[in-house]
């Protein structure tokens, strides 16, 4: 089996890098916080650089929070590049801008090593059991590749396309996940006003065409009032910016996606960016004296 280097031990990355060495792979983590402790009790070997994993792995993985992270992991001091080997597979798992992963691949390819971009979605709860959707960019070599350590950590694993392809899948992800949050605060808040019981109208409306995964799971965190974060406000106006970015570049005007990054950005403002996105049925409550 091959030598795993796993680089980003949050929220989503501790449980990914422990579901591969669950797996049976040989793993190596950073020397850096409680959760390498964590794996390397669960079996994972530490090493004190990313040059360090990459020399001793076959396949490294980043689940990092942005493009800066990932950039500098992998080409500044001590980075990927100067460890990684010739002929060894490179996937970035976070969610970055599709022009940086374009760049990372050329970097890569002039090391003769093949790099994905393969963003997920599913949240903590996803990449707890092991559940996330994950979307992929690069060679159909590179993904037959990668499959196998995909589908210890998640279920849905789809080839998009050509490297970028999968960040670019992802922030139209975000877009949609912002938006429906965005639908499903307004109406509760709205019936909630109005004296309608929310965990009645919940079930009815789960029934019908309304009904996602969104209204289940984000539905029952409003109604709860439970905004410990599975995906948190700041990460989520990240991948936002991510998004309107990419409508910028392609001239598409995202109206939509503008509004609730708005949102986003109030929140931040009242310092509530470690909350869970669905903490924008707070913003909407606020807005309509509740």
């Amino acid at each position: 089996m091959e030598k795993i280097g796993f680089i980003g031990l949050g929220i989503m990355g501790k449980p990914m890098a422990l579901h591969l060495l669950k797996a049976g792979y040989a793993v190596s983590v950073l020397e850096k916080n409680k959760a390498s402790k964590e794996l390397t009790a669960a079996g994972a070997r530490s090493f004190p650089t990313p040059a360090a994993i990459a020399q001793g792995s076959d396949v490294v993985i980043t689940m990092l929070p942005d493009s800066p992270q990932v950039m500098s992991v992998v080409s500044g001091q001590d980075g990927i590049l100067e460890g990684i080997r010739q002929g060894s597979l490179f996937i970035d798992m976070s969610t970055i801008a599709p022009a940086a992963a374009k760049i990372l691949y050329q970097q890569l390819q002039e090391k003769g090593v093949e790099a994905l971009d393969a963003p997920v979605s599913g949240g903590q709860s996803g990449a707890e059991a092991a559940t996330l959707s994950v979307m992929t960019g690069g060679t159909e070599q590179a993904f037959q590749r990668a499959l196998p350590l995909l589908q210890t950590m998640g279920k849905n694993i789809v080839h998009i396309g050509a490297p970028g392809a999968g960040q670019m899948t992802k922030a139209c992800n975000q877009m949609i996940v912002g938006m429906t949050i965005q639908a499903v605060a307004e109406a509760f808040t709205l019936a909630k006003k109005a004296g309608v019981d929310l965990n009645k109208m919940r079930e009815a409306l789960l029934g019908g065409f309304a009904g996602s995964k969104i209204l289940d799971l984000h539905g029952k965190r409003i109604i709860e009032r439970n905004f410990a974060p599975g995906f948190k406000i700041q990460l989520h106006r990240k991948d936002m910016n991510i998004a309107l970015e990419a409508g910028r570049e392609f001239s598409v005007p995202l109206y939509g996606t503008s509004l609730v990054a708005a949102h986003m950005d109030a929140l931040l403002a009242q310092g509530k960016g470690e909350f869970d996105h669905s903490a924008i049925a707070l913003l909407m409550e606020q807005l309509s004296a509740l």
